[in-house]
């Protein structure tokens, strides 16, 4: 059985996906992008700001499905410029404290609404 997760403490989805799906035991959290939830607008001063953005988006999922960085066991990063890859990790880097997730980094031609940086994660939902 799987139950989907949505929050409007983050960015709607702009396509047809959810902003998490619970199963078997698991969050699968779609990736997020640096968009404001209240605002609706793209947060894309500068690339650290931006990866702020999408950790918040991140965390607004997670506390949907009471959980939080603890439990996130993957994520990946998609990159529009692997020259941002220090800045991101940097700030990738503040929200997890230790038993950090395994975890992907590529560098991509394009992303949606062209930002700089995806992030998507999955978590356990019981530790």
């Amino acid at each position: 059985m799987k139950k989907t997760i949505q929050t409007t403490n983050a960015p709607s989805p702009i396509g047809p996906y959810s902003q998490a799906v619970a199963a078997g035991g698991f969050l699968f959290a779609s990736g997020q992008i640096a968009l404001n939830p209240e605002s609706g607008e793209l947060n894309l001063t500068t690339i650290e700001e931006e990866t702020h953005q999408i950790m918040r988006n991140i965390s607004a999922v997670l506390l949907e499905a009471n959980v939080g960085f603890e439990n996130v066991v993957k994520t990946t990063i998609f990159l529009k410029d692997m020259n941002d890859f220090s800045s991101v990790n940097a700030v990738y880097g503040e929200y997890f404290s230790s038993q950090f997730p395994a975890r992907e980094t590529v560098q991509v031609s394009a992303l949606p609404k062209n930002v700089n940086v995806e992030i998507s994660v999955t978590a356990i939902l019981q530790l």
